[in-house]
């Protein structure tokens, strides 16, 4: 299963591509994440259903206190076959 998913908030400037390529790395989950000229952050997570939802779970809690989360849009997407988890 893999996500495609546009995070908005307090969310660029704050650490929050690191901390989600750091969670997705302990997670064992693959896919990539990267800041858009927007102000929101774009993310492709693929792993298991339960272990991508306790993932975005994390991301909608904030991964650190500067992390404000105050949207997620999520898009559910077939496998695409990532080896590793990137930050673009």
């Amino acid at each position: 299963m893999r996500k495609h998913v546009i995070v908005s908030g307090s969310v660029q400037g704050v650490g929050f591509r690191n901390a989600a390529n750091k969670k997705a790395k302990e997670m064992n989950l693959t896919g990539w994440v990267q800041n858009k000229a927007d102000g929101t952050v774009e993310l492709e997570v693929e792993g298991q259903e339960e272990k991508l939802q306790n993932y975005l779970k994390q991301i909608e809690d904030g991964l650190n206190k500067f992390i404000q989360v105050e949207r997620m849009d999520v898009e559910n997407k077939e496998d695409y076959g990532y080896d590793t988890f990137q930050t673009k």
